[in-house]
This record gives structure tokens, C-alpha cells and sequence, in this order.
């Protein structure tokens, strides 16, 4: 028996309307119920580092990632911080005072941006998206 293309053409539809249904359901399932991206910083009790408060008009917010290694948000935007040798924290926007913590390094940074907006490349660490050095524009 031969199928009519107009019957085969239906299926293919109902099937790819199916898949892309199932796949948009697991992905809304497997959301964190707070409405946070998965690696987004949330200060949680069993992380001593972390850390979520208003300080200089901004909202910054810090926590232990997955390697170790801090994870900051300031205003929503990531803040790159750098372990110093002697065990401090520094980052781009303040890295001449190594500070003992990441949220004295949180707060140095935002000290020293004062009112100007965290750029969207700070934690990059003078990398721009595509792999582009700081300054080097193609």
C-alpha cells in the first residue's frame, strides 16, 4: 500500500510538533524553581562565602562555584575575581589592594566603579566574546 504524500506530510509535522513540545516541557521541568539560572549565585546556608546585600546602591551577590573558585554578581553582572599569592582577592577594577575576602574584593570593586555601570566584558578579564584581546578590535 501506498501512502499519500499529503498523509506522510501530517505525520512528519505531528511528530516534529511532538518532539519540539517535549523537549520545550523537560527543559521548563528541569528549571530551578526560584527562576535563577543554575550557576547564578544564591547565598545559601551550607556556603560560609556566601553572600547576597545591598552595598553603595548596588545589589551584589557572591558564592563558592563548583572548582572552588568565587562566584560574583554585581547588579546581575559577573565579577571577575583573581586569588592573589598571599591569599587575597583582587579584581579588574580594583586590582592594586589585594582584599582578604571575596566580598571585600565585591565591595572594593564597586567602591572604586562608583556610579558607572560593571562593564559586560569584567569578567572576561580583557577577553571579549569571539576570543578578541582588550583593545584589539577586528
Amino acid at each position: 500500500m501506498i501512502v499519500p504524500r499529503r498523509v506522510a506530510l501530517r505525520s512528519l509535522f505531528a511528530l516534529a510538533v511532538t518532539a519540539f513540545t517535549g523537549g520545550a516541557l523537560a527543559r521548563i521541568a528541569g528549571a530551578p524553581p526560584s527562576g535563577r539560572e543554575p550557576g547564578g549565585p544564591s547565598a545559601s546556608p551550607g556556603d560560609p562565602s556566601a553572600f547576597d546585600e545591598m552595598y553603595g546602591g548596588r545589589r551584589i551577590q557572591g558564592r563558592t562555584g563548583p572548582h572552588g573558585e568565587p562566584v560574583v554578581l554585581v547588579d546581575g553582572r559577573p565579577l571577575h575575581l583573581m586569588r592573589c599569592a598571599d591569599g587575597g582577592y583582587v579584581s579588574p577594577i580594583d586590582h592594586y589592594a589585594s582584599c582578604p575576602t571575596p566580598l571585600a574584593a565585591t565591595r572594593a570593586a564597586v567602591d572604586a566603579a562608583g556610579p558607572a555601570p560593571l562593564s559586560r566584558y569584567a569578567a572576561a578579564h580583557g577577553v571579549r566574546p569571539g576570543g578578541s584581546p582588550r583593545g584589539v578590535h577586528a
